[in-house]
């Protein structure tokens, strides 16, 4: 039926023929079927549920959606919300971290966080992708950085 990923609350487009009956994460509001979670809807048999979709956590190349949570002087705490377009669900959440060497190419010396974000702040971005234990490649320049990374797949 249908493929994409659908909202709580977002209006479910039927198909044409015999009515269908309403399973779990589904409702009726002023004569429109609705999501009540977030998910994929699917027909089984004659009866149309929304299976939940399960986060993934964010890959290497993932683009990733967050709000600034916390600061440092030296780095900004971030809450992801959607990772590849993907609404994460309430309390299911990823954090990140942005340091100072991250905000710019050139006088990263001179970064203050403070000047760069606020609590609050929606920022979107790309993960890594770990090479090594201790290295990490940019998904926008290719280049090596040394970084602390948790268990790379495939080494």
């Amino acid at each position: 039926m249908h493929s994409e990923v659908v909202l709580p609350g977002q209006p479910i487009l039927l198909p044409r023929g015999p009515a269908l009956q309403l399973g779990p994460g589904t409702y009726q509001r002023q004569q429109q079927v609705r999501a009540s979670l977030l998910g994929v809807p699917k027909n089984d048999g004659s009866t149309l549920t929304i299976s939940r979709v399960r986060p993934n956590p964010p890959s290497p190349n993932s683009v990733v959606l967050g709000s600034i949570t916390r600061l440092s002087p030296l780095q900004a705490m971030l809450s992801i919300t959607v990772v590849d377009g993907v609404p994460l669900p309430s309390g299911e959440e990823f954090a990140g971290v942005i340091r100072t060497q991250d905000v710019r190419a050139t006088e990263k010396d001179r970064v203050k966080i403070a000047d760069c974000f606020r609590g609050g702040d929606v920022v979107r971005g790309a993960t890594m992708e770990p090479v090594s234990w201790q290295e990490m490649r940019c998904p926008k320049t290719g280049k090596i950085e040394r970084r602390k990374c948790a268990k790379p797949e495939n080494l």
